[in-house]
Formats: C-alpha cells, structure tokens, sequence
C-alpha cells in the first residue's frame, strides 16, 4: 500500500480529527499544520521528518515502521533535459528551503547542529504555510573554475492568512579562509531581507514579502548570492512542484561531462541520474517536476 492510502485508513480507524492530531503533535513539540496532515493523506505531498511519522504511528496506534517503510524514495527519477559540452570536480545545486521548525532538515546537512544554530536565530513562523510552486537557480562559474554567483528566482503560495516573510539557508565560502565580510543577499526583487545570520559555512537569511499573504495568494521573489559555496546541489525538506537548475560555465572553462544527481541526506552518496550535454551557450539544465523530499544537483569533471 502506498503511504498516502497507508495513513488515511490509520487516521479513519483511530477516530481522531486532523485537528486533533496536530494537536497532539504539538504537545509533543512537532508543529505540523493541518493542511499539511491533509495533504499527506491525499498523496499531494510526503513528510519530510522521520520523527514525525514515528510520533504519527504513535498517536495513530499502528505499529512502529508501518508508515516509515512507505514513504517514496525522497527524489523521484528525472529525464534530464540536455544541452551541452563539458570534467574533476563536483559541483552541486545549492541552498535549502526549511521546514517548519529548526529541526526540519537538519539531516539533509552535513553539520546538522550548525544548521539548527542558524535557523534557531531566524523567524520560521510562516514556513509551514507556505506552498513551493517553482524553484529556478542560475549558478554561475568563472573562468578560474569557481562559482562566481547563485541566482535564484521562487514562486510561493500561502497555505494560511498573515504569512510574510520565508527563510533560505545557504552554504558559502568558509570565512577562516579569507578576511572578506560574510555574504549577504543581494539583487532582491518583490522582498526586503529580514534577519541575516552565519556561522559553520552557512548563512541564513529571511525574506520579507512586499506585501502580507492572505491564503491562496501567491508572491515571488528573486535574490542573488555572490560567494555560494563550490558544490551546487539544492536540498529539499518541503515538496517543490517545478525545480529547474541551470549551471553557466565561463566560455573559456567548459567541463569535459556533466551529471545530474540525488541523495537522500547530507552524508549519503550520490547518485547520478544522467548525463547533462552542454550547448553553444556553455550551459547545462536539469529540469525536475514534483520534487519531494532529499537533495539534487549537477556534478561536473574537468578535463
């Protein structure tokens, strides 16, 4: 059985409304909306904390793993979009969009304690309504072979009334490298930023909307980052129905090949999902709709 049909018949037998088991999700310090345990009820999207469903099959009543050992691989297959020219190094898809709460994701990070540091500090309130329609990042590279800029475009939707503001957390250079100041977002667009704070390779920062979402509303927002990190690889806590990555290579510095790839958590190994072809523009896309939860990127070798 699916998760989906899984949880439904679970939730139907124990009786309780999904009021009262976000209820009892707080009492035990998981804040979870309402529309969310809805929509996981209905396949439109899948937890992203194991926590979570272990304290579900808990208050459910079911037996421990019966609702964990459904849950999707958390990134589904992709039929990479082609385009290029390209060798070693691997580069990834970068930053992450949070959960709800400061220990949503922190497994999908290699220093998970550095991660909940940094988001502990920023306002995370509006997270859990807030809907991800469309993620496109532009990752730019010099002719030195490093990234020279993250460029990132959001389309978001509010699940709830009085949502103003999201929170992104991205990996950058180490500051014990060099005396540059940390980075802060720029080129924003339809957003002001909020909060910024930095500490072990990660900087996190909220955006505030131009204006304060009712439910249903949608807003869009653009920043840049100017010192992403080497790797470029996005991590995904929440579901994201269109994501799309693009890496522009310097015309004089192209890789010999380029692969797109997933994993499930910040230590797992890759896996490559296909060869990305670059073309006259010196750029290579991988196109993914319905992403659930987990990490993707594009890894490329220098000749």
């Amino acid at each position: 059985m699916e998760f989906a049909g899984a949880l439904r018949q679970a939730i139907q037998a124990s009786g309780l409304t999904l009021e009262r088991i976000r209820h009892r999700l707080a009492q035990r310090g998981l804040t979870v909306s309402v529309a969310s345990l809805s929509y996981w009820q209905r396949g439109r999207s899948r937890p992203r904390s194991r926590a979570v469903v272990a304290t579900l099959e808990e208050i459910l009543r079911v037996p421990a793993g019966t609702l964990i050992e459904l849950l999707d691989d958390p990134v589904p297959g992709a039929v990479p979009a082609r385009g290029g020219h390209a060798a070693g190094r691997a580069g990834g898809v970068q930053q992450s969009s949070l959960g709800g709460a400061a220990g949503a994701g922190p497994e999908l990070w290699p220093d998970p304690e550095g991660y909940a540091r940094v988001v502990g500090q920023l306002d995370l309130s509006s997270e859990h309504r807030l809907e991800r329609l469309s993620i496109h990042d532009l990752y730019l590279l010099g002719p030195d072979r490093r990234p020279r800029a993250l460029v990132v475009r959001e389309v978001l939707r509010a699940t709830g009334d009085d949502v103003d503001r999201v929170v992104r957390v991205h990996p950058v250079d180490d500051p014990a490298t060099g005396a540059r100041p940390e980075p802060e977002p720029a080129g924003l667009r339809y957003c002001r930023s909020g909060r910024v704070r930095a500490e072990s390779g990660l900087i996190g920062f909220e955006l505030v909307f131009d204006r304060v979402l009712a439910a249903g509303d949608t807003v869009v927002i653009e920043y840049e980052l100017s010192r992403p990190a080497g790797d470029y690889e996005r991590r995904f806590p929440r579901p994201v129905r269109d994501y799309l990555a693009v890496v522009q290579f310097h015309a004089e510095m192209l890789p010999a090949r380029c692969y797109g790839f997933s994993r499930e958590t910040g230590d797992a190994p890759r896996r490559r999902l296909g060869e990305l072809w670059i073309g006259a523009s010196g750029s290579a896309h991988l196109a993914l709709g319905d992403v659930r939860r987990g990490i993707v990127g594009i890894e490329w070798e220098w000749e």
